[in-house]
């Protein structure tokens, strides 16, 4: 963790502090600890995607917990940062699954878009590429997970124009890129074709 960046002070605001109290409320008494993840998740919006020092010591002395367990756990899980990241965070799926379906491709694709190799930031500071094991929806391989959304049925075209896009300041519609319903057979419907109405089979 760069000391040269470290904020000296961090506090939840207000509206923070209320969505705190009620994770909390959520446990116990003396089981606020339970209540670790979704604060750490969201000490890291606050302060712009990653969790400086003086976040980790707010949530420890809310939750009267040691630092090195908070520690412990921020370094555990793979969506906290403790560095500064780009805007967008863009983590590409590498398990075997989506390396069967070109994951391989679609991680080259993101290098060359965005100017950086695994683990760096864009120039403009835009976006942060890593890879990442699983996302856990394999019938959609392969599958780029980019802020809190999933991209999935990708290819080098597809996934550069989302990325495109990003850039440009839009939001694309995150799901399949194909066109498939959810995770519905890519190739369309094989059971249930004659159904009539969502709650009739056969129906006119």
């Amino acid at each position: 963790m760069s000391a040269a960046v470290q904020p000296d002070s961090f506090e939840f605001t207000p509206e923070n502090m209320a969505e705190v109290k009620k994770y909390i409320a959520r446990y116990p008494a003396g089981r606020q600890a339970s209540a670790i993840l979704p604060l750490l998740d969201l000490a890291q919006r606050q302060c712009d995607g990653w969790l400086p020092r003086v976040a980790l010591e707010h949530v420890g002395e809310i939750l009267d917990m040691a630092l090195i367990r908070i520690y412990e756990i921020a370094t555990f899980y793979e969506m906290y940062n403790l560095e500064p990241v780009g805007a967008h965070m863009v983590r590409v799926c590498t398990t075997t699954p989506c390396q069967l379906c070109g994951a391989s491709g679609i991680l080259d694709a993101c290098r060359d878009e965005l100017g950086v190799e695994v683990g760096g930031t864009s120039a403009d500071g835009k976006f942060t590429l890593k890879e990442f094991e699983c996302l856990g929806a394999c019938v959609n391989a392969p599958i780029v997970w980019i802020d809190d959304d999933y991209y999935e049925d990708l290819d080098t075209d597809r996934i550069r124009d989302i990325l495109k896009r990003f850039r440009a300041g839009e939001t694309p519609k995150p799901g399949p890129q194909t066109g498939r319903q959810n995770s519905a057979p890519s190739s369309g419907a094989t059971t249930l074709k004659d159904v009539g109405g969502p709650n009739e089979v056969g129906g006119e």
